[in-house]
């Protein structure tokens, strides 16, 4: 395709980026601790440490890694951590020794984590002490994984404040079950005994694998990205360039809800907001919104990234209302659609607009973004970051003209190298001329801003018309009363496949009749629901991501 969104570029965004200048992520971090290390790097629960001391942590975990396990280049360390100050401490500690990090989901179950440990082949994991339980039961099938690092919620505060901390955790909320791991290592230990170890740097190169980042990818079941450390430098220099007009060195403050060990926060908070001299304010637990609030009045916060679900809770709690968005001019959106509804509400709360994004896990994830410079919603996921193409593809993976929708294909810099021992489904996901296939259904105007009508395996056929859930999602939830909706396709004997609309209602009087009516003033006759089910909650990921999946499952 002809790069037709060059033209929407605001002033001075380059359409190429140089992929290739640094050669390492730890390159980019030791620049950046020594150029802004007297400011702050990461806050959690009342603590900060700076950059130089986020500098000294890691290395201290790295000679440990290196010279007491003897973990060498190429090992593989798995990270079970939430959002606390360990978690920078381990990756960059872990980068700089040359390993490959997996990052995985602390509220996987024993059989998700036996998955992840077993095909990654990991050789050592960190584990948060809450989650110990689940390690030990996966444990006797991970017999790659030969050290075990445990840590705890306060071993990264003030020494009360720790012990207090995480007596509350085990005895009065009971959130961390009895484990038994011999010859556990324990962090502290880890960072007291790297004090005393000499550490030896490690020759790395771009091409060398910084993350195995997994996701269940565009097929089949949960699969590593290779993420080489240009993949993750091409994707913070997009990044770098985009947002440039808008940020500063070290005087940003981002609020990190979204995991770490997600692709989205971890490159977006985590490594381009290490690049500028950036805060992370780390929040542990963001399905405690009025916790998170609690955090957030502390500060004047300069950015959020975030999920619709995320986005939408938060201002359903009247506190959010009440905070200083005085210095807030970025809010990025990404994970799933962002509903007109929720983005126009937003704007109006906090006066910045929502710029959604979009990427995968397996391009790093960013693709698209929309410009610094939009001052409303559009409801497109934005144009193409530099050095990035894309296409529109049939079914027989030919390029369809501009306006039509196909699914959506990329190549670029940030687009992984493959599938971790996954050759025939690395083979699956790319064409023979290199595209990445993203399994998103899309179209691109004239002006190159791309738009998501939805998931291939998502969109509902309805006796030959496509339906595309989101769509059916953005009309509802404008509906008063409705807090959060999804739409999954049921069996239907007429019509093949009907829309059915799983709700969360604000207000209890809301009923399928209402539902149902609102629709047939707002969407075409195939493509109003059929079925409405009212729920308490609605199936979610880590993330705050709707679970489709589990909603079909359900009507099944």
């Amino acid at each position: 395709m002809e790069k037709i969104w060059l033209k929407s570029y605001p002033k001075g965004i380059p359409s190429e980026i140089n992929p290739d200048t640094y050669t390492s992520l730890i390159e980019v971090f030791l620049e950046s601790c020594k150029q802004h290390a007297s400011y702050p790097a990461y806050y959690n629960l009342g603590n900060t440490i700076t950059y130089a001391e986020l500098e000294k942590l890691s290395l201290d975990f790295a000679a440990f890694l290196q010279q007491e396990l003897k973990l060498k280049k190429g090992d593989r360390l798995a990270i079970m951590l939430p959002n606390t100050l360990q978690y920078p401490i381990a990756v960059f500690g872990a980068l700089r020794a040359g390993l490959v990090i997996i990052n995985v989901n602390p509220l996987y179950t024993a059989n998700e984590l036996i998955h992840q440990l077993r095909d990654s082949e990991a050789n050592a994991i960190i584990v948060m002490a809450n989650f110990a339980a689940t390690l030990q039961k996966a444990l006797p099938e991970t017999p790659t994984v030969k050290h075990v690092i445990l840590t705890k919620m306060g071993d990264c505060l003030k020494p009360l404040q720790g012990l207090m901390v995480d007596m509350v955790l085990k005895y009065y909320y009971k959130k961390i079950p009895a484990y038994h791991i011999p010859q556990v290592i324990h962090f502290k230990h880890a960072i007291a005994r790297g004090k005393k170890l000499s550490f030896s740097p490690v020759e790395i190169n771009r091409e060398d694998t910084a993350f195995l980042q997994y996701t269940g990818g565009t097929t089949g079941i949960s699969k590593g990205a290779v993420l080489t450390h240009r993949n993750l430098l091409a994707n913070i220099e997009q990044a770098d360039v985009w947002f440039r007009q808008i940020l500063s060195d070290h005087r940003e403050v981002i609020v990190t809800a979204l995991p770490l060990y997600h692709i989205f926060s971890l490159t977006a908070n985590c490594l381009f907001f290490m690049k500028i001299g950036g805060l992370n304010i780390l929040i542990t637990n963001p399905r405690d919104i009025p916790g998170m609030i609690k955090e957030l009045k502390k500060f004047q916060f300069t950015t959020i990234t975030g999920v619709n679900t995320l986005f939408n809770a938060l201002m359903k709690d009247k506190n959010f209302t009440k905070l200083d968005f005085s210095r807030l001019h970025l809010a990025l959106g990404g994970g799933m659609a962002i509903q007109k509804v929720v983005a126009d509400q937003w704007k109006k709360i906090t006066g910045a607009p929502i710029l959604e994004a979009y990427g995968l896990t397996e391009t790093s994830p960013c693709v698209t973004i929309n410009p610094v410079t939009l001052k409303e919603f559009n409801g497109s996921i934005g144009l193409p970051v530099p050095s990035t193409d894309i296409c529109i593809l049939d079914n027989k993976q030919q390029e369809v003209p501009v306006g039509e929708a196909g699914e959506l294909a990329v190549k670029g810099p940030q687009v992984m190298k493959c599938y971790w021992k996954h050759a025939e489904e690395t083979a699956k996901v790319f064409t023979k001329e290199g595209w990445l296939l993203t399994g998103d259904i899309a179209t691109v105007d004239e002006q190159g801003f791309v738009r998501i009508l939805e998931r291939k395996k998502d969109m509902i056929l309805v006796s030959g018309f496509n339906v595309y859930p989101n769509e059916l999602e953005n009309v509802i939830a404008q509906l008063a009363g409705v807090r959060e909706v999804a739409i999954v396709a049921v069996p239907d004997e007429n019509s093949g496949e009907v829309p059915k609309a799983f709700i969360v209602k604000d207000d209890p009087a809301l009923t399928q009749e209402d539902v149902i009516k609102f629709c047939r003033a707002n969407l075409t006759g195939y493509k109003i629901p059929k079925y409405v089910e009212f729920m308490s909650e609605l199936p979610k990921s880590n993330v705050g991501k709707i679970l489709r999946r589990e909603l079909r499952e359900r009507t099944a």
